[in-house]
């Protein structure tokens, strides 16, 4: 709490990285990568121009901090749980699929994901760090969780790759769904609800019969 008759828009030079990066997400969200400007940023975050130089060289920067400080914390969560999960791999894609739904529900991703679709074609560096922060770790982890399923003959031949992109897929649509279609009138969806019956209709093509037996 900032002590009494101190001005409320005086922040600790500590927290200024954070209320950076929070304010360039909410100013990215509300106007894209191209038309945001520095000049919003600092405004939004309380600070002067200057001053945000001091922390970010670049709007590029900034963007890098957004997505290593407000969103791949959350997904660095999940798949620690993928990673030390003992049990079946049924139930893996179960809690997993529910994780990544909260995720959704509950994080800023699906708005930095619609951004980075629309404009990666004229910043491709936003594709290359949306790429090796969260996409390559999302796929290694899962495509690993799958191919030591397939190890112990719980799950089907096939690509773990491939298994892991399907696995992931209607989760990242149901976030664009939400950022974009669902602000024009278009109805939403349950993502808890399309989470658990995604799972159980991937487990149906995935499982072997004798995990789906056991």
């Amino acid at each position: 709490m900032l002590p009494v008759g101190e001005p409320k828009f005086r922040r600790r030079k500590a927290d200024r990285p954070d209320e950076i990066v929070e304010a360039a997400l909410q100013v990215f969200a509300a106007k894209g990568f191209a038309a945001a400007r520095l000049d919003d940023i600092a405004a939004r975050a309380g600070v002067s121009k200057g001053a945000l130089y001091l922390y970010f060289a670049t709007k590029e920067e900034i963007f890098r901090a957004v997505v290593e400080l407000a969103i791949a914390p959350n997904l660095k969560g999940v798949l620690a749980m993928v990673a030390a999960h003992p049990g079946p791999f049924a139930d893996l894609v179960a809690q997993f699929t529910a994780r990544m739904a909260e995720v959704v529900e509950n994080s800023p991703v699906g708005r930095v994901a619609k951004m980075v679709i629309g404009e990666a074609q004229n910043f491709p560096a936003l594709a290359g760090v949306w790429h090796d922060e969260l996409v390559a770790p999302a796929l290694g982890a899962v495509a690993g969780a799958i191919a030591a399923a397939q190890a112990r003959g719980e799950v089907r031949p096939g690509d773990p790759r491939a298994y892991a992109l399907s696995l992931v897929g209607p989760m990242l649509l149901g976030a664009i769904w939400r950022e974009t279609f669902v602000p024009v009138g278009a109805e939403p969806f349950d993502l808890s609800g399309l989470a658990r019956q995604h799972a159980q209709a991937i487990l149906t093509g995935m499982l072997t019969n004798e995990s789906r037996a056991a």
